[in-house]
């Protein structure tokens, strides 16, 4: 019979061994962290995975990749993890963009199809049974937040035209988009813009035209804490 160590580690690879290949690159000090191990136990556990056959490369300076093209079973979820992704759909279905809405969706179902049997009707019926009041008529706003996105992890230049809500005027503006975030049902676009040549806002329901450039900008090792808690970071 295994003993509860035992089954305590085989969970933990098991979690690490997702990690790796929901990350490009980890390192034994992100591993000790995320599980409170040491490091050396990190490097056990790292190694006891390379054992069982797992294609786990080190790069020098940098930590550890899963060999490219390398893929875990599916994943079987508990029903408390499933009924976490249920309630997470209920409150993205009312979100005011619909490229949101749609891929949210999309995956949804994706992961219902791995679920167990026994777990597909419960998951069902709590999609019946959870519900968030605001924009009950599913209004939508806006269909940018996937492309744009995509944009921030590419580093893709956006061309736009942009209506100001506080000048009521419409300007063109070439951004280097950088984070998102979302506050009283609207998105936000964090941007350097090259006009400005400062970091600026645009919300994505004033963004009148859009289109990503065949151009890409070097990354500005944005920190979002920093930006919204540290005044002189706005001003590098």
């Amino acid at each position: 019979m295994e003993s509860q160590n035992e089954i305590t580690r085989l969970s933990r690879l098991t979690a690490i061994l997702i990690i790796l290949q929901s990350k490009r690159i980890i390192t034994a000090a992100e591993i000790a962290k995320r599980f409170q191990i040491s490091k050396r136990t990190a490097y056990r556990d790292v190694k006891a995975l390379e054992d069982a056959g797992v294609p786990i490369y080190s790069e020098e300076g940098k930590g550890y990749t899963l060999m490219e093209g390398y893929n875990l079973p599916p994943i079987m979820f508990t029903e408390e993890e499933a009924n976490a992704l249920i309630t997470a759909e209920r409150l993205i279905s009312r979100n005011k963009d619909d490229s949101l809405v749609q891929n949210f969706s999309d995956a949804i179902a994706k992961i219902k199809a791995v679920l167990r049997y026994s777990n597909k009707d419960n998951a069902n019926l709590l999609s019946e049974r959870v519900a968030f009041i605001k924009n009950l008529k599913s209004e939508t706003t806006s269909n940018l937040v996937s492309k744009i996105q995509l944009s921030i992890t590419h580093f893709e230049v956006l061309k736009i035209k942009y209506h100001s809500i506080n000048k009521e005027d419409t300007t063109t503006r070439i951004l280097e988009p950088l984070a998102l975030y979302h506050t009283q049902e609207n998105w936000i676009l964090i941007a350097w813009c090259r006009m400005r040549d400062d970091y600026r806002e645009f919300r994505l329901d004033r963004i009148l035209e859009f289109r990503i450039l065949e151009e890409y900008f070097e990354s500005r090792s944005f920190d979002m804490l920093q930006y919204f808690t540290n005044p002189e970071y706005r001003k590098k």
